[in-house]
């Protein structure tokens, strides 16, 4: 049996893994997966990989993608989401804000430098023709710190996953001012150089049963009441996650990662483009 320490944001985005580790698929194909919840999201596990607390993580394809450009000695296995993710704009309820446009100039929440929240704030401002160079930020590590820090107007606005954040909007904490797609697929599975140089073969066996399950996770028996409880989610969000979702089975694109790159260099989030071949494993 291999031990396989792998680690993922604490939504429902990674349920197959939960799935897979509950009903003993990875147990079947000889790995012992103790999973890790990570609630800074990509910045936080790109250190965690890097320290080698986790072996395996399901990071944002542009965060993984910026860390490979910057050096860090990680490879991508494969797409695990390959539709965009929404990313929620978010102000606290009781502010001055009430449009997209009132938030030019004003300082944004992040978990982390390097954060998707980071990353995308970036990306949205870029949409809006905002000067990319005069944005604000303030890091508050997590989805809690963010709350605190729109609350307490130490920051202005935060970008996070939109069904993750709706029960925070339900209950008149957080104001919707809008949604920034990502504009590539969201979720990739990445781990180390040093990982593989010794456990490659173990990659097609944690694949196997995940890739199985999140292909037929849609088709489960009562999925959305599953979702809802697991993740405090109301029903009818869950149905309308599950319709804009796309779990995948494939390695992310040559095209994806060109893109992604492109975008960031535009941004200037990374100095320096590299080949496919040096991201994917």
């Amino acid at each position: 049996m291999t031990n396989l320490k792998v680690g993922g944001v604490p939504e429902h985005f990674n349920l197959p893994w939960h799935l897979c580790i509950e009903d003993g698929s990875f147990e079947e194909s000889g790995i012992d997966v103790t999973w890790t919840d990570f609630h800074g999201g990509t910045g936080e596990m790109s250190e965690a990989l890097k320290n080698g607390d986790i072996d395996v993580a399901v990071m944002l394809t542009e965060g993984s993608i910026k860390e490979i450009c910057d050096g860090s000695p990680f490879k991508i296995i494969q797409t695990y989401v390959k539709s965009p993710l929404m990313w929620g704009i978010h102000v606290h309820a009781d502010s001055d804000f009430n449009k997209i446009e009132d938030l030019q100039n004003q300082t944004a929440a992040i978990s982390r430098f390097g954060s998707g929240s980071h990353l995308m704030t970036y990306v949205h401002a870029n949409h809006q023709n905002w000067n990319t160079s005069k944005l604000d930020f303030k890091t508050t590590q997590n989805l809690a710190g963010a709350k605190k820090s729109l609350t307490e107007g130490t920051s202005d606005y935060f970008l996070w996953e939109h069904f993750t954040t709706k029960p925070l909007v339900d209950n008149g904490i957080f104001r919707r001012l809008g949604d920034e797609p990502t504009p590539w697929p969201c979720f990739v599975i990445v781990t180390t150089d040093g990982f593989l140089e010794y456990n490659s073969e173990v990659i097609e066996k944690l694949l196997n049963p995940l890739n199985q399950k999140s292909k037929t996770l849609k088709s489960l028996n009562h999925i959305e009441e599953l979702i809802s409880k697991r993740y405090q989610l109301e029903i009818k969000d869950v149905k309308e996650w599950l319709k804009i979702t796309e779990w995948s089975q494939n390695q992310l694109s040559e095209s994806d990662v060109y893109f992604t790159q492109k975008k960031l260099k535009d941004l200037n989030l990374i100095n320096q483009e590299k080949k496919y071949s040096e991201f994917i494993f």
